[in-house]
């Protein structure tokens, strides 16, 4: 890796009552920034319950890290006393990695402190074992940050389908891509010296709505992930249900009524069976719409005018709906995303699914904010939720 980590610690720490706590709180200001800003120090202070001087505190120690930076102030009429100087993001000297470990390709990507995607490749899959993935998506990270100038890298951010477990940053299993026990953190840190971060996409991709989408100030939000996984999360207060070792939102065997497609589980009917971007394009192959395994295929020979593929897509936008509209009976989230080609680019899509959940809730159902960049997005999502929950412990020094 060309360049060497930055990792915000710097001293003095701002006052507090315990170490836990003060970076909590750090926390709170940092996103108040993200959220308002430009914004003076006397609004973060009221819109978090902070006292003046802690804002204050913490305020000096983000610029002097190089998080945020003093605005320009507005223009006040003559005599109406000396403007406050807001405060802002600063989005110019830092980036983080993004790394999306999908079925047949990785999304390799580098974020700005916004969750903008600045750079992003993908790698499709010669092999996929993981050493050879994260080799490749090691030396496209360094190529990345070779072409954007005078960055640092805060750290780098993989998600996953199937089972991950965020607090070890190991893929437990991945079954379409016969992953077991694979310690991603471990690997890619030691190809790129940088912190890894890991975490399930559907998870990823909560915190990513939370902090730059449409979830921003949501209590609760449910996000369904239909790729070739199919999976859920979800969040309450900024906070997303992980469960023992991360096992929770595993939903691919939940059974679809009057499903017939064949699992590997040795049923009929699983929710990843019926929905799987696989069984889309094994049904577009049959129909002569496509002879490959690319949903963007189907969902092009829909634009153009192709009416069964068109109509695939409306059928399986429909069965995502239902399937919604069971998870929402059971968690009840105050807003709903989901993550599915055909609801992320076409209306008529989204309009099946919003009706398949029903009327009462389907004014709370939004396709992802991310929809040209959602795969970056989540690999991005995992370090910086991290930046945003504990800026002053994300990790070494700036060099």
């Amino acid at each position: 890796m060309p360049r060497t980590a930055a990792t915000l610690t710097a001293s003095p720490v701002p006052r507090g009552s315990g170490h836990g706590r003060r970076r909590a709180t750090a926390g709170v200001v940092l996103r108040s920034v993200l959220e308002h800003g430009p914004v003076a120090r006397s609004t973060i202070a009221r819109l978090t319950g902070l006292s003046p001087a802690s804002v204050t505190d913490y305020c000096a120690h983000f610029t002097r890290l190089g998080l945020v930076r003093e605005a320009e102030p507005p223009l006040r009429a003559k005599g109406a006393g000396r403007p406050h100087v807001p405060l802002d993001l600063d989005d110019s000297r830092f980036v983080v990695g993004g790394v999306h470990v999908a079925v047949p390709y990785t999304t390799v990507a580098l974020l700005d402190l916004r969750g903008r995607v600045v750079r992003q490749r993908e790698l499709k899959h010669g092999r996929t074992d993981p050493p050879w993935v994260l080799d490749r998506a090691a030396r496209a990270l360094a190529a990345m940050l070779a072409e954007v100038g005078d960055v640092h890298p805060l750290g780098v951010g993989v998600a996953a389908g199937g089972w991950v477990d965020r607090d070890s940053g190991v893929v437990v299993e991945h079954g379409l891509l016969d992953w077991r026990d694979v310690p991603v953190r471990e690997m890619l840190g030691a190809r790129t010296g940088l912190p890894v971060h890991v975490d399930g996409h559907a998870r990823a991709l909560v915190n990513g709505e939370r902090l730059f989408g449409r979830a921003r100030g949501s209590g609760s939000v449910l996000h369904l992930f239909v790729g070739n996984v199919v999976d859920a999360a979800f969040a309450t207060h900024d906070e997303v249900h992980h469960g023992p070792r991360s096992q929770a939102g595993t939903i691919a065997h939940l059974p679809v009524p009057g499903g017939d497609e064949p699992c590997p589980c040795g049923g009929t009917g699983c929710l990843q069976a019926e929905l799987g971007e696989r069984t889309l394009c094994r049904r577009a192959r049959a129909a002569g719409i496509t002879d490959g395994v690319n949903p963007r295929h189907v969902l092009a020979a829909a634009n153009a005018g192709d009416p069964v593929a068109a109509a695939l897509l409306l059928e399986r936008s429909r069965a995502t709906g239902r399937a919604v509209g069971l998870l929402t009976d059971v968690l009840n989230p105050e807003t709903v995303v989901v993550t599915e080609i055909g609801a992320m680019h076409r209306e008529e899509c989204l309009a099946a699914l919003r009706e398949a959940v029903g009327a009462e809730r389907a004014a709370d159902v939004f396709p992802t904010s991310f929809p040209d960049s959602v795969l970056a997005v989540a690999g991005g999502s995992v370090v910086l939720d991290v930046l945003y929950r504990d800026p002053l412990g994300a990790s070494a020094e700036v060099n």
